[in-house]
């Protein structure tokens, strides 16, 4: 482990939980057992940017339903684990399946059920509003909280360092991912 910014670097994937980091941990049960969750544009649009660049990307969740499939699916995110009670080895099927190096991983959690998994990366990160246990494990705790920008701001981070970010002023859009398929 060295500088932080030589070692976002050489980050070679992503690992982000849902609930708390994609949103602000809110949720909504429906009638249909399904949840209404908000999400901020902007951090769907840094990981729909990633994805485009190539950037393996991968969704463990204890979270579900058929409104969290569609939206990780607008973003052309494939490598997700819903309703995962079992984080490690949702993790370590992703190492395993991508040939992913767990010290060049970033995964960013807000909760203890994510600490196991983060002590197990070389690059654990989290929002700002992130619980005591988890910004202490942590190596670098964003300026924005869950849902509200700190997915964007690790993914801008990363995608700058290795010279990724705006590399074209084309952008990238739910229906360009959905055509590309």
């Amino acid at each position: 482990m060295g500088n932080f910014k030589e070692d976002i670097a050489r980050t070679e994937a992503f690992i982000f939980d849902v609930d708390g980091v994609m949103t602000d941990g809110g949720i909504v049960p429906t009638v249909d057992g399904d949840f209404i969750r908000r999400y901020d544009a902007k951090d769907g649009y840094a990981l729909a940017y990633a994805v485009r660049m190539g950037y393996k990307i991968c969704i463990i969740t204890g979270g579900r339903g058929r409104t969290l499939e569609h939206r990780l699916g607008m973003l052309g995110l494939t490598r997700i684990y819903l309703d995962c009670m079992d984080k490690m080895a949702a993790m370590r099927e992703f190492f395993a399946e991508e040939g992913v190096d767990p010290a060049n991983t970033i995964y960013m959690g807000d909760d203890i059920p994510d600490l196991e998994c983060m002590r197990a990366v070389g690059i654990p990160v989290c929002p700002a509003d992130a619980a005591a246990e988890v910004i202490e494990a942590s190596r670098y705790v964003s300026e924005f909280p869950g849902g509200r920008g700190a997915v964007r701001d690790i993914v801008e981070q990363v995608l700058r360092a290795r010279g990724d970010w705006a590399k074209d002023s084309m952008g990238v859009t739910p229906s360009k991912l959905a055509a590309s398929r």
